[in-house]
């Protein structure tokens, strides 16, 4: 896609998402009514624009490189340049040498010595997604929660598959506790959180975290993948209607990240099928989407913890679809949702 093709559909998809929702409903006649639940009226102007300039789901072209330019480029469009008080590019530590990284200094903390630190990690079925796809939302989670936050750029499958993302996270998480002075980070007010994959990698994260004892004071699951073995109802009811994830693309993500099947039970990969949690697990906020695949699964994520003795508490997002987090420069439900986020975030170490 040219660059004029991506700055004129970016205009065509804001003013549309910018109409008065009467106008909306108006222009689409007949609203998405599934599981009790109504799709947002810009959600479903949004869908229905994709649908007519033939824009694929997530992971659905053929092509391995044009789909991760296709989730920067969506990214960009969605997400918009927003404010924030500032930015560094570093390197940390991943798994098998230094990885990039990205602070997100929020303008409130500028001059504070002992800072809220979040380690964002991007979703994209662990073979897509970017820093660049999730600057936006990055920005926006940062100068609204008050917690800067360090996003990091893990290796990707197919050519790093499990374990390496789960290996780079946390020798990520691992440098941040170690070189909090270098950032002005708090080690008291930790934290790690993310979207989809990220939201998966974000809970082996901190499961590892628990494990070896290192401080982590949250953690933020935003509609995560937890479960690469069992169909649930949401998947049923979702994975083929058109609502960003399509069961081809999911497939083709899952069996990049986890090639051999036998791994799909890896307690760091299906964290539901987990019969143990160590002591001291962070405690947690499970964000989903009403007509997401991946809802029903983060949901019983979040009971499984409370079950096990972690305090969590879920909210799902109703009239959402899966991605709305990183639509924070167009129209106005998703972005006040990604506003009620960071507020979560902000109340718990902000």
């Amino acid at each position: 896609m040219s660059s004029a093709q991506i700055a004129f559909e970016t205009l065509v998809l804001r003013a549309a998402l910018g109409l008065p929702e009467r106008v909306q409903r108006a222009l689409l006649r007949r609203p998405v009514v599934i599981d009790g639940q109504t799709l947002a009226a810009e959600t479903q102007m949004m869908l229905k624009l994709q649908a007519l300039t033939k824009q694929p789901g997530l992971g659905m072209l053929p092509d391995l490189q044009a789909n991760r330019e296709q989730v920067i480029t969506q990214g960009g469009m969605v997400g918009g340049k927003q404010p924030i008080g500032a930015v560094r590019d570093l390197t940390v530590d991943g798994g098998d040498g230094p990885i990039a990284a990205r602070l997100f200094i929020p303008t409130a903390r500028l001059r504070d010595d002992q800072v809220p630190t979040l380690l964002f990690i991007h979703g994209g079925g662990h073979g897509l997604g970017a820093i660049d796809s999730h600057d936006g939302a990055c920005r926006v989670l940062a100068e609204e929660s008050g917690v800067q936050v360090l996003s990091v750029e893990y290796r990707l499958a197919p050519e790093h598959p499990f374990p390496a993302a789960v290996d780079d996270c946390f020798a990520a998480y691992q440098w941040l506790v170690k070189n909090a002075d270098s950032i002005n980070a708090d080690t008291t007010r930790l934290a790690v959180g993310g979207d989809s994959a990220g939201g998966n990698l974000s809970a082996s994260t901190a499961l590892q975290a628990a494990e070896a004892g290192l401080p982590m004071a949250f953690q933020l699951l935003i509609y995560p993948v937890t479960d690469f073995v069992n169909r649930s109802r949401s998947r049923e009811l979702f994975d083929g209607g058109g609502f960003f994830l399509e069961k081809p693309g999911m497939d083709k993500l899952h069996r990049w990240y986890l090639p051999d099947a036998a791994q799909d039970t890896h307690p760091l990969a299906s964290v539901l099928l987990r019969t143990e949690f160590p002591p001291g697990l962070a405690p947690a906020f499970v964000a989903t989407a009403g007509f997401d695949p991946l809802r029903d699964e983060g949901e019983a994520y979040a009971r499984l913890l409370a079950e096990h003795g972690v305090q969590v508490e879920l909210k799902r997002y109703p009239a959402m679809i899966h991605g709305f987090f990183n639509i924070v420069g167009a129209g106005r439900e998703c972005r006040a949702n990604a506003l009620d986020i960071a507020d979560r975030l902000k109340a718990a170490i902000g």
